[in-house]
Order: structure tokens, then C-alpha cells, then sequence
């Protein structure tokens, strides 16, 4: 088996739930999604998707991102008003600072779950499956642009 089908098989397995069709072009989306630099919005994906599969549809890319976040298997994200960006759903708690200027995402670990169930007493017995801290501000370029222009 070459590199490649090997590679197509576990993109095929990460799909392989009952009741779900597994197609080429859902396993793209995922592929596009799991190599891309980022985060990146359905446009993206789509763009990114069709220089290899030129006959993929818009509503293709976002029925296949509805699904794949219903698995669980991506996550989405809202960093301002215009679009949702997506991710392969990480292994350990990782949040996103945002840039209000130049609108750069700056991702960083932080235990914030352990923390919370070791000191919110309310969280002890509460079984936290997700959690999304996304902080906003200026990056230290665009903080220095905001002072200069004063």
C-alpha cells in the first residue's frame, strides 16, 4: 500500500460512523481542514478543496462542516461577526487571542477545565465536554500603529 492510500484509508476511517456515507469529497474537507494553516472559513475550504476536486459545491463544503461538527470531529469558531472559521477539534484545551486590527489568531494552551473543576466548587461534578475562552485586543503591531497614530 503507497503513502497515498494509505492516507486516503485513515481520512476514510476518521468518517466511518453508522448511518454516515463516507465520500471522497467529505474526506477532502477533512483533509483540507486537518493540513490547513490556521483557521479557515468555509470560502477557504472550498477554494482550497476544489484546485483538487474541481466539481465540489459551496453547499457541499457546508453541509459536510454542519456534519463533521455534529461528530464532534471539527470545531467552529466565531472571531467576528462575518465569519465562522473551523478546526480539526483539538486533543487538549487551546484557546484564541484575536486581533482587532489586523484580525490575526493567536492560539494558546491553558489547563483552563483542570483549573475550573479543581477551584469552581459549582464544576466538581459537572462533566465539562468543551470549553472556549477567545480573548480580544491588538497584537503588539497594531497596538503600536493605534499609539503612533494618535
Amino acid at each position: 500500500m503507497n503513502i497515498q492510500s494509505k492516507a486516503l484509508k485513515e481520512k476514510r476511517q476518521a468518517l466511518n460512523v453508522p448511518g454516515l456515507r463516507v465520500t471522497n469529497q467529505r474526506a477532502l474537507i477533512l483533509e483540507v481542514i486537518r493540513h490547513g494553516k490556521g483557521h479557515l472559513d468555509a470560502d477557504e475550504i472550498y477554494r482550497r478543496a476544489r484546485e483538487k476536486q474541481h466539481r465540489l459545491s459551496l453547499s457541499t463544503v457546508y453541509r459536510t462542516l454542519q456534519m463533521l461538527k455534529k461528530l464532534g470531529m471539527v470545531e467552529e469558531h466565531h472571531f467576528d461577526d462575518e465569519h465562522h472559521h473551523y478546526e480539526i477539534k483539538p486533543s487538549i484545551d487551546h484557546h484564541h487571542l484575536t486581533c482587532l486590527g489586523c484580525g490575526r489568531v493567536i492560539e494558546f494552551k491553558y489547563p483552563l477545565t483542570r483549573l475550573v473543576k479543581r477551584d469552581v466548587p459549582e464544576a466538581k461534578n459537572f462533566d465539562i465536554t468543551q470549553t472556549e475562552l477567545h480573548i480580544a485586543g491588538y497584537c503588539a503591531e497594531c497596538r503600536k500603529k493605534r499609539q503612533d497614530g494618535k
